[in-house]
């Protein structure tokens, strides 16, 4: 059998980006739909390898997986870290608010706390927001968007900045919540590989570049993300 295409994420319920691995190690959502695309293109067994959000990165440095397929913008200060494919998705970046806050864009962020994950690009429009107390979140739990969720949730921040893909079901029908405005950042999102590996880095750029050419990323994008605009 051929070895398998490990591939680092955390385990979370960000649907419908990705749900929660399952007791047979499978998940469901839009990314593992594209892992899963990947290794039939490659011919190999997927297998997800669970870490922190902070650590996908060195996870990919150290060799313990062949790529991270996780959420990752392709931003100058993941360059510095890793290599990436060609993007697998572009997106933009929306604020989340609790339900009836009255914001609609970042002049009414004055004074507010906002938070994002550090060293992300949604930390970078976070900071962007003239006037915003921007409160990040570190990347060492398990699930670091279920925290900014529940600290927006009992008031200990204003409002979340992130993806407007995680966004999707909770600014329409989440009691709770509602989607203040988005920006269009137009982030490009992609596979983080090693810098010492380039045949793998190439690998991967070769089968996702297939796989976006015979459409078959595109009826994935059409499945789990019919709200969003295909960007390819």
């Amino acid at each position: 059998m051929s070895n398998p295409l490990r591939l680092a994420c955390i385990d979370a319920d960000a649907p419908p980006l990705f749900l929660p691995i399952d007791e047979a190690g499978n998940r469901e959502g839009y990314e593992p739909a594209v892992a899963r695309l990947l290794a039939e293109e490659l011919g190999r067994p997927l297998e997800w390898v669970v870490v922190p959000w902070n650590d996908m990165l060195p996870s990919a440095q150290r060799h313990e997986v062949d790529g991270v397929l996780c959420g990752q913008g392709i931003i100058p200060s993941r360059l510095e870290q890793v290599d990436f494919t060609r993007p697998y998705g572009v997106f933009h970046e929306g604020v989340l608010i609790r339900r009836g806050e009255g914001v609609s864009g970042p002049e009414d962020l004055v004074g507010k706390r906002v938070a994002a994950i550090a060293a992300s690009a949604n930390m970078t429009l976070a900071e962007s927001f003239e006037g915003a107390e921007v409160v990040p979140f570190g990347g060492e739990s398990d699930d670091v968007y279920a925290e900014m969720l529940e600290a927006l949730r009992t008031g200990e921040v204003d409002a979340v900045v992130d993806d407007d893909v995680v966004f999707v079901p909770l600014g329409e029908a989440d009691p709770t919540f509602e989607l203040a405005f988005t920006v269009q950042t137009g982030n490009r999102w992609g596979i983080g590989v090693a810098k010492d590996r380039p045949e793998t880095l190439a690998e991967l750029d070769g089968a996702l570049a297939r796989i976006i050419e015979d459409g078959r990323l595109r009826k994935a994008w059409e499945e789990w993300l019919p709200t969003l605009d295909y960007p390819f």
